[in-house]
């Protein structure tokens, strides 16, 4: 008698455990505004992945092995997307994490997962508590180093990314990404469609000056031509008058010369 082969279930591996995306408003913002950034600045580049508060798996059979970060930067990895973020497929881990942290979370965001991320591989990890309810600096950052995380150094307030090659720094209750050649920030969706709006308005003043000024040509020419036209009558009309002048005059110079033979003797 044969004997029947039990084929093991398919694993499942969740992509949503029902919470809210973010704690608050701000920490929902930072995460959208980070989010959007890491996806213009890296743009083009089909090797990045960015990633947030979606579940990433670490361990291959275990659907328990999972984890949230609120951002995550994976270089080197498909760009395509995907539902939950699996360690194994992609062949690593990811290289920046980012946790917008709170006084509700500082347990896990500070000893849990930064123990988890060490282990992962994870070579940069950063915290913000965007109200700053325990972390002072707000800000702070630690790098892997001999398998385990050290604090980052600052230069003057911001952090430096060297996996990134950017910086990272607190603007009011915003986190923020720089460009370390410009100092410039990498805009988020509301600056973004800022800088939209007032690139369209130059665009449409530029636009109207070019019609003015092309109204203006067409204006000045117009009067010139103008211009020219009644040059052209003046002189035709002088022209006409001179040759009226000059048949009178032959007419004139005819009168005398037959007054002149009439007057003569011998003339009938």
């Amino acid at each position: 008698m044969k004997q029947a082969i039990l084929k093991s279930p398919d694993i499942e591996y969740p992509e949503s455990d029902g919470k809210p995306m973010a704690e608050t408003p701000i920490h929902r913002d930072n995460l959208i505004g980070l989010v959007h950034a890491f996806n213009r600045h890296f743009t083009g580049n089909p090797r990045v992945y960015v990633g947030a508060n979606m579940f990433l798996y670490y361990e291959k059979g275990n659907p328990h092995a999972v984890c949230s970060p609120d951002v995550f930067v994976a270089l080197g990895v498909s760009a395509r997307d995907r539902d939950v973020f699996k360690t194994w497929e992609d062949g690593k881990a990811p290289d920046v994490v980012i946790e917008l942290t709170s006084k509700s979370t500082k347990t896990e965001d500070t000893v849990t997962k930064k123990v988890l991320y060490a282990a992962m591989g994870v070579r940069e990890y950063y915290l913000f508590d965007p109200h700053g309810e325990y972390l002072r600096p707000r800000l702070t950052g630690f790098r892997l180093e001999g398998g385990g995380y050290v604090e980052m150094g600052r230069r003057g307030s911001r952090l430096r990314s060297e996996m990134l090659g950017l910086e990272l720094g607190v603007v009011g209750n915003w986190l923020r990404l720089f460009e370390p050649s410009t100092g410039e920030k990498l805009l988020i969706p509301s600056e973004e469609a800022e800088a939209r709006a007032a690139a369209e308005a130059k665009a449409r003043q530029e636009a109207d000056g070019r019609r003015q000024e092309a109204e203006a040509r067409a204006a000045a020419e117009a009067k010139a031509r103008q211009e020219a036209d009644g040059r052209r009558q003046e002189a035709e009309a002088r022209q006409a008058a001179e040759a009226e002048a000059r048949r009178l005059a032959q007419d004139l110079n005819s009168l005398r010369e037959a007054l002149k033979k009439r007057s003569q003797p011998g003339h009938p």
